[in-house]
């Protein structure tokens, strides 16, 4: 298979500071691991390469070590650390029983903000670490009066605000479990994750706020609760003053402030290490989306490795991440509570159309450490002419990024733009695992279009068509090892059938994540899309995000979607969709530009058939591109078959790109003598 070789960058982009390498939390924990683990070959404890591989090759060593580190307060001690290594089934810290609850609400400051509150307004106010807990306590009371115990299910249908994080903390304190999504999801879509679990209480705000309008969402509260039938009370958040609806249904709804003031005592239930706190949800692109079970003690030591060690966060640290509640973004933004640090909620636009900057002015005003979005956020404030640096971020260290693969154009705008000393970390993992497989620290260099390393813990390799390790070429990303998040199961799938065919069905006992990545020889990895989505042109193979990357560098595309689609005649289709900016007409000389941005940054094999402009592309409610989706509707199969218009942030585009697949299907039936393509040359 040729591939792409790794970015031509002979030395990194960013180094860390020396000292301030030697002073991060992962450094600590790297001695602290040689002095009491006996880890093997540690000797620099800024040699992140070495703590790797140490950690991937003692997996139970270094994962009792993270328990001791950070001093995890289990009710009853584990009696080993991995009982069953082989996957699926892993069973890890079995006897231990704890509470994610307790944990992060034990290392918070009384007087100091746990949750700093944050809207597209700019407003903002701050809960203490004992408004946090006293809050918890009320409302984990409350439940309790609900008819709310172990192993019930609570749900929210809230925006990313303080009232998700509380009740979730309540709910985990009980041995609950918890599931939420954001309330720009149709009540439909809402109902199709939330009735599989039959949740007890429902927790739902009156609207959120969106680049200017306020959202009325209590009619569509109404409609949820309607289609749950298990509910026994719905609390309703007043968040933008709408009051409440008129409630024509007989179950409870009982009013948030009565709920969280009341004066109780937190009682946290200890539970297994493997039992259930949330359930987050697949996009449900294909069907009904699947839940994915996680349990307390997996995401407990999963979080603390990733935000404390990789994030080095840690008491009088803040983080702002853009994220909306139904990302799993969201769970790991809360865990932040876990490091002592303070957590940012934000609720709104992330680039308001008034105050398209005011994610970074938030960030200068409340002094955040560490800064998490997306590619296409920085991407899009390049283009819009953003200074971030106009605002004083002199606190802000790292600026995490995720959601897919950071394009080598982004690297040098933050160090001009935002500022020439911050970590820019790109990150790599997916809600499955509800982390991340590779990203950064603050011991590791940064090469410009690629992520740093292999995360801690995680055995990640990039395997070749035979099924075995590949260096320095495009590979499906595995995992061969087991990691304490990965799911307990899927809900209601009894005998793990569908998690077995998700994961493993292609390498029995290794992980397999459907993403095309390089691990390169200077220990970085490379992201090139997802695999079920590679452009295979005359057999050569070549990641989408490779193409992604170099045509939305340019100032006249906003986004961009390259399909490389069999057709039944033999024939492969390879169009290229691209969103213009304002003003901006796709004529024969921006063709050609595009052309040949192509040949010179990724690939002279694989320049499109056609570039056709679109009015947008679909996505799905994390912001992740629709590539097989819209491959499908290309060829041709119904729309019904090919997604669930529920789970698209824009559901009018897949009649829009069904129409195009048929009319292209119609052309293709028509006899001729030949069919003109504009293929390169090779």
């Amino acid at each position: 298979m040729t591939t792409p070789q790794p970015a031509p960058y002979p030395e990194p982009f960013f180094t860390p500071d020396p000292k301030s390498a030697a002073h991060s939390r992962i450094a600590d924990f790297a001695r602290w691991a040689a002095q009491h683990r006996g880890a093997e070959g540690i000797q620099d404890p800024t040699d992140y390469r070495t703590l790797y591989q140490w950690s991937i090759t003692d997996l139970e060593g270094f994962w009792a070590a993270v328990w001791d580190y950070y001093d995890i307060d289990a009710t009853t001690p584990y009696e080993e650390v991995l009982a069953e290594g082989t996957m699926p089934g892993a069973r890890w810290f079995p006897g231990a029983t704890l509470n994610y609850a307790h944990h992060a609400l034990r290392h918070l400051q009384p007087d100091a903000p746990a949750i700093t509150a944050l809207d597209e307004t700019g407003a903002g106010y701050e809960i203490t670490g004992r408004e946090l807990r006293a809050r918890v306590a009320s409302v984990a009371a409350s439940l309790r009066d609900l008819g709310v115990g172990q192993g019930d299910r609570v749900v929210g249908y809230l925006p990313n605000i303080p009232h998700a994080v509380i009740a979730f903390l309540a709910t985990a304190s009980l041995g609950a479990v918890w599931s939420v999504c954001g309330q720009d999801y149709a009540p439909k879509a809402a109902a199709d994750r939330f009735a599989q679990l039959e949740p007890t209480v429902l927790i739902t705000a009156d609207g959120y706020l969106f680049n200017g309008t306020t959202h009325d969402r209590r009619a569509a509260s109404l409609e949820l609760a309607a289609a749950l039938p298990t509910l026994k009370a719905t609390v309703l958040v007043d968040h933008v003053g709408l009051g409440r609806a008129e409630d024509r249904h007989t179950r409870l709804t009982v009013p948030w402030e009565d709920a969280a003031t009341r004066v109780a005592y937190l009682t946290i239930a200890p539970v297994p290490f493997d039992h259930p706190l949330w359930v987050v949800f697949s996009s449900g692109t294909t069907g009904l989306p699947k839940g994915i079970v996680h349990g307390h003690g997996g995401v407990l030591l999963e979080h603390l490795k990733a935000l404390g060690l990789h994030t080095d966060l840690g008491t009088g640290d803040r983080l702002l991440w853009y994220t909306t509640t139904h990302w799993m973004m969201w769970n790991l933004v809360v865990s932040t509570l876990l490091t002592g640090a303070t957590t940012c909620t934000y609720d709104g636009s992330p680039a308001p159309q008034t105050r398209p900057d005011l994610l970074w002015e938030l960030a200068a005003r409340h002094k955040v450490t560490v800064f998490g979005t997306s590619p296409q956020y920085l991407l899009a404030m390049a283009k819009l002419g953003i200074e971030p640096s106009a605002h004083d971020l002199s606190a802000v260290r790292v600026i995490g990024c995720t959601g897919s693969a950071l394009p080598a154009s982004a690297y040098p705008w933050v160090r001009d733009h935002v500022g020439a000393g911050i970590q820019l970390a790109s990150t790599s993992g997916g809600t499955d695992v509800v982390s991340g497989f590779a990203g950064s620290a603050s011991t590791t260099p940064v090469w410009a279009g690629e992520l740093s390393a292999p995360n801690l813990g995680v055995a990640l390799a990039a395997y070749g068509a035979d099924g075995t390790p590949v260096l320095d070429q495009v590979g499906e990303l595995v995992v061969t090892r087991p990691m304490p998040s990965m799911p307990l199961h899927f809900w209601n799938d009894a005998d793990g059938s569908r998690y077995h065919d998700a994961y493993f069905g292609a390498y029995p006992g290794v992980w397999r994540h459907g993403d095309w990545i390089t691990c390169t020889s200077h220990g970085s990895v490379i992201v090139h899309g997802r695999s079920d989505a590679t452009l295979n042109r005359n057999g050569v193979r070549l990641g989408s995000a490779d193409i992604h990357d170099v045509v939305e560098r340019l100032p006249e595309i906003t986004e961009a979607l390259v399909i490389g689609a069999e057709e039944p005649d033999g024939g492969y289709w390879m169009p290229l969709f691209v969103v213009l900016a304002d003003g901006v007409r796709l004529d024969d000389s921006l063709r050609e530009k595009i052309r040949e941005t192509i040949r010179a940054g990724a690939s002279p094999r694989h320049v499109p058939d056609e570039i056709i402009a679109v009015p947008a592309l679909p996505h799905t409610k994390t912001g992740k591109k629709l590539e097989v989706p819209v491959k499908r509707l290309l060829q041709g199969v119904p729309a019904e078959q090919v997604l669930n218009p529920a789970a698209v942030d824009n559901p009018d585009l897949l009649a829009y790109f069904a129409r195009l697949g048929a009319e292209r299907n119609e052309r293709s039936a028509r006899p001729r003598m030949s069919r003109p393509r504009n293929h390169s040359p090779t």
